[in-house]
């Protein structure tokens, strides 16, 4: 931070966590078809159970897989009360992509993208956009941040959304925002200052944090 530059007002803190692993042996596009998680990694739900603040407010995707990765955290030790639900948090809709495989759409589709399904602003047949996820993710967390000004926000959500959330922080082109690694229940931080000017209010603490030695050492045991 510049010297002499001061942060005033109220702080609100989004602690975003990606949901559990989705298992997917046939590597199909699940968007937002609600599907179960695993949630068998002991260390790694206590491990960040124990980063999440006391008394937030939590808040979940209407999808399986972000509802049960709260609970979870909740019984390894996060101090979750109830747990809200909204439908604009959840995973980008990738209407009749869902249920093919990836390879099936990057052959059948020329839109395939390195680093996400499509071109961001693509729209699948029948589904949403990643500028159409970010638009109504962002809606949420604006009025989300206003209601709970000043407040903890714990938030499970998916990959998607998360990139949605840092494009709006950092004001990111789209493109740009896909490019982010969202490792599944990893944590991310972003600070909202409510009396800064709006152009620069918002500022990520961290991202995509995952303690990769309890990721490993779990694989190791399944193997």
């Amino acid at each position: 931070m510049a010297t002499g530059a001061k942060i005033t007002g109220l702080v609100t803190r989004w602690w975003w966590v990606r949901h559990a692993p989705v298992p997917n042996p046939e590597a199909r596009c699940y968007g937002q078809t609600d599907k179960d998680c695993d949630v068998s990694n002991h260390d790694l739900f206590v491990h960040q159970a124990k980063l999440l603040p006391k008394g937030a407010v939590w808040y979940a995707s209407n999808l399986l897989r972000a509802r049960k990765t709260a609970e979870t955290l909740a019984s390894h030790g996060a101090d979750m009360g109830e747990l809200l639900i909204d439908p604009n948090l959840a995973e980008q809709h990738f209407g009749d992509w869902q249920g093919l495989t990836y390879v099936e759409i990057a052959e059948k589709h020329a839109n395939n993208h390195l680093f996400w399904l499509g071109p961001p602003e693509y729209r699948p047949p029948g589904g949403e956009s990643f500028v159409d996820l970010r638009d109504r993710a962002v809606r949420s967390i604006d009025r989300l941040t206003e209601e709970h000004r000043g407040r903890d926000i714990v938030a499970t959500a998916h990959g998607g959304t998360i990139r949605a959330a840092l494009a709006h922080a950092f004001d990111l082109h789209p493109e740009a925002a896909v490019r982010f690694e969202i490792d599944n229940v990893s944590v991310t931080l972003i600070e909202h200052f409510a009396q800064a000017d709006p152009a620069h209010a918002w500022r990520v603490a961290f991202v995509n944090y995952m303690p990769r030695a309890l990721v490993v050492a779990k694989a190791a045991a399944l193997a």
